[in-house]
């Protein structure tokens, strides 16, 4: 049985190649729990999905195009046939910094809500 060993991720059309160890939080309803009493009940919320990945900067990219501000279309394809689809994701947090001597790494996360599930 294949686990998911691959991810690759397409931002606003163009693929990113990352380094394992990509991370990915699918958004969505969660439960937390309440105490009270002698009592635990759940209360739901709302999480935001989190996509986190580290790429390298190569010759000849636009590392400002990479890092614009706006909302994007974002995709998460994994190697188990599961693609997640997020049309409204930004880059979230601190400008990254590019990692000289290592090749150029980046970390890029990625926020977005619940996003539409492709299995393939």
């Amino acid at each position: 049985m294949q686990v998911l060993g691959i991810i690759d991720i397409y931002w606003r059309g163009r693929n990113i190649p990352v380094e394992k160890g990509a991370k990915l939080r699918l958004g969505g309803i969660k439960n937390n729990a309440v105490t009270y009493g002698r009592t635990v009940a759940r209360a739901q919320e709302y999480q935001g999905s989190e996509v986190t990945a580290t790429t390298h900067v190569e010759r000849g990219q636009s590392l400002l195009g990479l890092l614009d501000a706006g909302e994007g279309e974002l995709q998460v394809v994994c190697d188990t046939g599961q693609t997640y689809v997020w049309p409204d994701a930004f880059l979230e947090g601190d400008r990254p910094d590019a990692t000289g001597g290592e090749g150029g790494k980046v970390e890029l996360k990625w926020a977005a809500g619940e996003p539409e599930e492709i299995i393939g």
